[in-house]
């Protein structure tokens, strides 16, 4: 039997990533993003690259708690057991705090901290022992930089919440590791004058070191997993 990895907000940018690295050794997955087509395009991308692998996939907005929990439901519904968790679901609305408009806040703090806090209680009986929850944060979330404003604040969130699980569930042997990127190459950058691609990390490289996370023996964990571009932060 496979083991099982369930990630939101799969189908771009490093969730993609991380799910193509767990697919890659052979994990079946179970996902969720917004749009259906983009599910499409991956579940015909993963049956020619990897076809002894299970995906599933689910439509869901993980800024509402009624979602969020209707994924959960479906996890259960296809897995007996989920071996990973990768709370990745998130949104970056940049602006400063005194000026961005009303809503940007909450926007926020749905998408990027209530969507891991609703799914990980939710999945949390389907994790075993030495099971494990990847939070992906942000290296917002340990330090503060022009034009960060709301989303500053809700990775912060992300990060404490990130700690205050790994308390919780050390007696029950599950390992949490926050990741805390930064300036990755994403759906995010787009546009006129962006910087040379090497400036930016691939996405494929924070996959690759979730992976070796993962990967460590049952007695050592990663609490917090740092990657930046090698030139520094932009």
């Amino acid at each position: 039997m496979n083991k099982t990895v369930v990630i939101s907000g799969a189908t771009k940018g490093i969730g993609l990533a991380i799910a193509e690295a767990f697919a890659k050794i052979g994990f079946d997955l179970a996902i969720c993003s917004r749009h259906s087509s983009d599910q499409d395009a991956m579940v015909a991308a993963f049956a020619k690259k990897f076809p002894k692998v299970n995906l599933w996939t689910f439509v869901a907005d993980m800024s509402k708690e009624a979602e969020v929990k209707a994924f959960a439901k479906f996890v259960g519904s296809k897995m007996n057991q989920v071996d990973v968790l990768v709370n990745n679901a998130g949104v970056f609305l940049p602006g400063n705090i005194l000026e961005e408009p009303d809503g940007r806040l909450e926007a926020q703090i749905e998408t990027n901290l209530y969507s891991a806090y609703y799914l990980t209680r939710a999945i949390r009986p389907l994790l075993p022992k030495h099971g494990h929850i990847f939070n992906i944060a942000s290296i917002a979330s340990f330090m503060a930089y022009p034009g960060g404003g709301s989303y500053t604040i809700s990775k912060f969130a992300m990060l404490g919440f990130s700690k205050v699980l790994r308390e919780e569930l050390k007696p029950a042997h599950i390992k949490v590791t926050s990741v805390m990127p930064g300036a990755t190459w994403s759906n995010s950058w787009q546009g006129d004058n962006l910087p040379p691609y090497e400036r930016l990390m691939p996405a494929e490289d924070i996959a690759s070191m979730v992976v070796a996370a993962w990967q460590l023996g049952p007695s050592s964990v990663v609490e917090d997993l740092v990657i930046r571009p090698q030139l520094g932060d932009l």
